[in-house]
């Protein structure tokens, strides 16, 4: 999310409202450590992981036409909702990068710029579901079994009330002779 004050965080919806991006990784329970490094540069935001310790980046987050001023300060903080989790935070190193500005550029007061993002809507579809399921999740294990297990019990159930009925109807429909 990029913010210049005026935003308020949503911790009820995670804050879906303000995302620009995001991404997923598995960085729990690791024999090693993982690694995450964040780049601004030329008015482009880049995340990427590396989460097997192999010097490996994937890239979590491309997001184009963001405009944050310098002299500010970086922090990090963590939120689990309802879960309690350890977030250790070993280490972080910052890096001035030298780039080339086009001459436009050269004028501008990044100190006295405004946090903001060319972006006309977010990447991701903030529009809420009414099921209050913000992020569609595949069937694993546990929904795959519960969802088979219905299934079979409507069979049977169908299959019961099916045999009850013909035996009914045969039944009502014996002639004595």
């Amino acid at each position: 999310m990029i913010n210049n004050g005026s935003l308020a965080y949503d911790h009820g919806k995670d804050g879906r409202m303000s995302e620009l991006g995001g991404c997923s990784a598995e960085i729990r329970n690791r024999d090693h450590e993982t690694y995450l490094a964040i780049r601004y540069s030329k008015g482009r935001l880049t995340v990427m992981v590396d989460i097997e310790d192999k010097n490996e980046w994937k890239e979590c987050l491309d997001i184009s036409g963001v405009r944050l001023p310098i002299g500010y300060y970086f922090g990090s903080s963590a939120a689990t909702g309802d879960l309690a989790d350890n977030h250790d935070i070993i280490s972080m190193k910052l890096y001035q990068l030298m780039v080339d500005h086009p001459p436009e550029e050269d004028s501008v007061d990044w100190t006295k710029i405004e946090p903001s993002v060319s972006l006309l809507k977010s990447p991701k579809d903030n529009i809420d579901d009414p099921t209050g399921n913000f992020r569609s999740t595949p069937l694993t294990g546990w929904k795959v079994f519960l969802l088979l297990l219905c299934a079979l019990l409507g069979i049977v159930v169908c299959a019961v009330v099916g045999a009850v009925v013909f035996q009914k109807r045969q039944e009502r429909n014996k002639r004595f002779y």
